[in-house]
């Protein structure tokens, strides 16, 4: 069984200043996911699954999806504030989206085999997918063993405004004890700090992090419901609270209801979290067609 490929896009890029996920980075006009279908689909993955919002829709389709016809299979599911469990409504105000764990939780209609879970606006490289895919290949669709790929804290910071970022802790098998989300994290001359959450952490800079890689199987789905109820009866009146993969996986660890293995890749990250990133991201790209990796045309 071929494992999927489920791209969270519906993001609103409220920091970047549009809709970075259909902006022009490769030298062809390619998006960043258009880098992370032609990874999956030559490392084996048989199909891929965009969460996008509905308002969206159709110029995502004409400007995105229209360019996989034919190479990969491909499906949309949409992610909506009223989409909730039964017993729970959208409280007064709120506009802000649930966060990944209901991105996720969205898509279960759409996907039914073991699948990759991945940000559209960051790049991963050819070998996370080679790696994730073989990985994926290897499980039964009950199994509750996931993953996910670690990057270097430091190796993924922005030189222009802070970023959330998943940090890990693993026993000595490279198995995922711990992880916290901090979400204002920034470079120091000695490594990098977060100035989240009411005080300062500091941060060596190698610490493994998240990027929102992961790997799971469908019965993942019964168990982020499960914690997502628990989130909405605690903090479902909120105007701002989300539901982050990273703790509701690092709930299911440290509960023993899952493992979660962290696989080292030579792949570097990177991505657009502010506009000023886009040159950057650009570059990366260009050094990566010239050095053989990626044809200057994806698609062509």
């Amino acid at each position: 069984m071929k494992p999927t490929l489920l791209i969270l896009a519906a993001g609103m890029g409220s920091r970047y200043g549009g809709l970075k996920q259909i902006d022009p980075m490769g030298p062809s006009g390619e998006t960043i996911l258009d880098y992370s279908v032609f990874d999956a689909a030559r490392a084996g993955f048989g199909k891929v699954v965009f969460v996008i919002r509905p308002d969206f829709e159709q110029d995502f389709r004409d400007r995105v999806m229209s360019r996989f016809a034919g190479r990969i299979a491909t499906d949309c599911v949409f992610q909506t504030l009223d989409m909730l469990p039964a017993g729970f409504s959208v409280p007064d105000g709120r506009t802000k989206p649930w966060g990944t764990t209901h991105a996720v939780l969205c898509s279960r209609a759409a996907v039914h085999e073991p699948f990759a879970m991945i940000n559209a606006d960051d790049f991963y490289g050819r070998d996370s997918f080679a790696t994730l895919g073989r990985q994926l290949a290897s499980l039964a669709v009950d199994s509750s063993a996931y993953c996910m790929v670690g990057f270097t804290l430091e190796n993924t910071l922005s030189e222009h405004g802070t970023v959330a970022r998943g940090v890990c802790r693993t026993d000595d098998r490279g198995f995922l004890t711990d992880i916290r989300e901090l979400l204002q994290v920034r470079r120091t001359a000695d490594g990098a700090e977060d100035t989240g959450a009411g005080g300062v952490t500091k941060l060596s800079g190698k610490e493994p992090v998240s990027m929102n890689m992961w790997g799971f199987t469908p019965h993942v789905f019964t168990q982020l419901e499960e914690f997502f109820r628990e989130f909405l009866t605690a903090h479902g009146g909120e105007p701002k609270s989300e539901c982050y993969i990273p703790m509701t996986v690092g709930d299911l660890v440290k509960a023993g209801r899952a493992t979660c293995e962290v696989l080292r890749t030579s792949s570097s990250w990177f991505g657009a979290t502010y506009a000023e990133d886009k040159p950057i991201v650009q570059r990366s790209i260009r050094s990566l067609v010239d050095a053989g990796e990626y044809p200057a045309n994806l698609w062509g």
